[in-house]
């Protein structure tokens, strides 16, 4: 299959070219334009990332040999998680090339974070099914470098450190709630409140429903650590505050 000049273009930014080119075609096609003769990038994003994790891994486990499971485990969710995966489409330049549907694009797909922490999983895919495994590896490193040797020793999310500080005080899991949405569609804003089992709340507002709740999560734990929380009040004995319809209780 011939290349476009934009995807051949794209295969020197990434340093890897192809031999069996439909496998690049495959993996920056987003569902929206999929046809029976068009195949979507989804089962090479499954693929992919399972191959990431693989190789984030290794190297986790050849950059710090006597770290434990439980520091391990935070350090390679912080480097296969989706922003992860998005920062590094950005840097490469993979939604310029996006085969998108007219609405994907009118709603500013090439920008939409999980579109292209996707579509990087893909591209990790199709890299494998096409040189193997050491060449994805290569990519994948190259593509993450510092990222990897740069990982917080304690890096855990947000939104899982407060978890943990809720349930370590037996207190139910934080409970999220968008609480308003502006901007245009290409490009909206969330503002989402976290609240705790003793009436500690924050807001926050970000480019995606799973950054604002991040941001809420930090604001707030920094906020407990600070003793600024706000607090609204609580419900009944033990504080726990059961999810209003809407709102989620866990940490997905």
């Amino acid at each position: 299959m011939r290349l476009s000049a934009d995807l051949r273009v794209f295969q020197t930014r990434i340093g890897y070219e192809f031999s069996r080119t439909e496998l690049l075609v495959r993996a920056v096609t987003h569902p929206s334009i999929a046809t029976p003769t068009r195949p979507d990038n989804q089962r090479l994003e499954f693929l992919g990332d399972r191959v990431l994790g693989l190789v984030m891994a290794e190297a986790l486990l050849a950059a710090d040999k006597s770290a434990r499971e439980g520091q391990l485990a935070p350090r390679f969710n912080a480097l296969v998680r989706k922003e992860a995966c998005a920062e590094v489409a950005r840097e490469i330049g993979l939604g310029e090339v996006l085969r998108l549907g007219r609405s994907e694009m009118l709603s500013g797909g090439r920008r939409k974070e999980a579109l292209l922490g996707d579509a990087t999983e893909a591209l990790i895919a199709a890299v494998y099914l096409d040189a193997g495994f050491d060449r994805a590896k290569e990519l994948v490193l190259r593509l993450w470098g510092k990222r990897i040797s740069a990982v917080e020793p304690d890096a855990r999310d947000a939104k899982s450190a407060l978890q943990e500080w809720a349930q370590a005080r037996g207190m139910t899991p934080p409970v999220y709630t968008e609480t308003a949405r502006t901007g245009p569609d290409h490009q909206p804003l969330f503002t989402v409140r976290v609240l705790v089992g003793n009436g500690a709340s924050e807001e926050a507002t970000g480019g995606s429903k799973r950054a604002a709740e991040q941001l809420a999560a930090a604001a707030l734990l920094r906020g407990l650590e600070t003793g600024d929380a706000s607090e609204l009040p609580a419900a009944g004995p033990g504080r726990k505050t059961p999810p209003k319809n809407g709102e989620t209780g866990d940490d997905r």
